[in-house]
């Protein structure tokens, strides 16, 4: 009998492309979603699709009997919320430990956990002058997304070590790109780009990366992920914000490129837009955490040594990613 791969959040964008990378190695995989009538994502795969909610404990029990490697990818992905810590913080902690201990309790051989580059630290460089695995994010200017990230990753790593977990964390970058495109926040941003709808530029570099090298590298390291590492799945040097509009001119060359301020101005206007926001309960177009976290100053610079050595890990370059990216979007238009 094959093992079986859960993969859960498996409708989501980075999970129904890792499915898709295992189904592709002939794996065995269990998908797990929260709506069992989202087929779409599903639509000719072989894959087995089951109830799998963090917030259910019994749905993950279920969900879990006879796997043998868990990849953990489900999580709240938004930045901003009427109720941040209710809606993103608790829910993303609260689920990671339901699933770790739902696996222990499964006898789970391996368990890859999704984090994230936010939950590394923003500022703490090597001697490379470049950001690591070891660090942690100290700094999270209010982002509860930011927040959620490191303390759920804290979490999962507090019981792997409590009860002697084979597990291995991931940390990818800004992904899009794939066989299955389900818009997240990250590729909203760059769709505004193209489409011209970005009016205001706050954001100085990104990092990102092809969706399917962060599958690949999953799956090594469901294989070869050497028991208590953290691996970041980005690529080493970001693309800057010229360089991403430079970029997008070459399917829209009279795209105007979003106005510049400075910082004080853009946080001047973020905390307009915040006060507005408490009283229509809608999402502001800007975020003061994001001006912070995005605008100028901010290290994206990172060292993946650890997980080209152990993972054998070579993504494409950002720029090219995100050009193949910017391509897909405007032959849809």
């Amino acid at each position: 009998m094959k093992k079986i791969s859960l993969v859960t959040g498996a409708n989501g964008h980075l999970g129904n492309n890792l499915v898709r990378e295992l189904l592709k190695k002939g794996e065995n995989v269990r998908a797990g979603v929260r709506n069992l009538k989202d087929k779409e994502p599903f639509e000719g795969l072989q894959c087995e699709v089951v109830y799998a909610d963090l917030m259910d404990k019994d749905s993950l029990r279920k969900a879990l009997e006879g796997v043998d490697t868990l990849y953990q990818v489900a999580a709240v992905f938004k930045h901003w919320a009427e109720d941040p810590e209710k809606e993103i913080i608790i829910p993303n902690i609260d689920g990671t430990e339901n699933i770790i201990e739902a696996a222990r309790e499964a006898n789970v051989r391996k368990i890859v956990y999704v984090s994230s580059v936010a939950a590394l630290s923003l500022d703490e460089v090597n001697s490379k002058g470049k950001i690591d695995e070891t660090t942690w994010l100290k700094n999270s200017h209010g982002n509860a997304y930011f927040v959620s990230k490191k303390e759920s990753e804290k979490k999962a790593w507090d019981l792997a070590k409590k009860y002697d977990l084979d597990m291995v964390s991931v940390l990818p970058g800004a992904m899009l790109g794939g066989e299955f495109l389900k818009k997240t926040p990250t590729m909203m941003g760059f769709d505004s780009i193209l489409l011209g709808k970005m009016k205001i530029n706050y954001i100085t570099e990104m990092t990102p990366i092809d969706v399917t090298d962060v599958a690949k590298a999953m799956i090594v390291a469901a294989e070869k992920g050497k028991k208590g590492t953290r691996y970041i799945l980005a690529n080493e040097e970001p693309v800057t914000s010229d360089e991403i509009i430079e970029i997008a001119k070459k399917f829209v060359p009279k795209l105007e490129a979003p106005q510049k301020y400075t910082k004080e101005q853009l946080l001047n206007l973020a905390d307009k837009l915040e006060a507005e926001s408490k009283k229509t309960n809608t999402q502001p177009s800007l975020l003061r955490s994001q001006v912070e976290l995005y605008y100028g100053g901010i290290n994206r610079h990172y060292d993946i040594t650890t997980s080209k050595k152990d993972l054998n890990f070579n993504p494409k370059l950002g720029a090219k990613a995100l050009e193949e990216y910017f391509q897909r979007v405007y032959k849809s238009l």
